[in-house]
């Protein structure tokens, strides 16, 4: 399987985000065992440009942290296959790690191993879906040695 993962930074200041090394590492190691070839876009947005996707996309008023677009195409051709885009709203993953006292990288982490897994199909509408991909969502980040995402960590108050 190879991932191509294309990162645009629609937002001033980029130099304080993750990189695209970091992207790369948290989407392949989501996708181990994921038989295609795909590629990935992430989107880095301030907070008016997210408020207008989540409204346009979703009927929602105000911003998110993260929304994904999942493509869809059940292509079987050896050609890469998009896996769909994510768009990750700097602003609100700034607040979030504060507000959770979180470290900012491990929240960027988080989201991003969140959303490919939207991507790739799960869902956390339904309590057993929910406890499922936080499962999968612990699981990732544990490999890449981040902590458990819905445990507030001493560390950081």
């Amino acid at each position: 399987m190879k991932v191509t993962i294309h990162v645009q930074y629609a937002i001033s200041n980029a130099k304080n985000f993750p990189s695209k090394p970091d992207f790369k590492l948290w989407v392949n190691t989501t996708l181990v065992g994921y038989p295609k070839d795909t590629q990935i876009t992430i989107r880095i947005v301030d907070s008016q440009e997210m408020e207008d996707l989540n409204w346009r996309y979703r009927g929602k008023k105000g911003t998110t942290n993260i929304l994904s677009f999942p493509i869809g195409n059940d292509s079987t051709t050896s050609h890469k296959i998009p896996l769909g885009d994510l768009i990750i709203c700097a602003p609100v993953v700034a607040r979030e790690a504060l507000d959770q006292n979180k470290d900012e990288k491990s929240h960027w982490a988080h989201l991003t191993i969140h959303g490919v897994l939207h991507l790739l199909g799960f869902d956390h509408q339904y309590e057993n879906e929910a406890q499922y991909m936080e499962a999968k969502e612990i699981d990732i980040l544990k490999q890449l040695g981040y902590p458990h995402p819905y445990e507030i960590n001493s560390e950081y108050l």
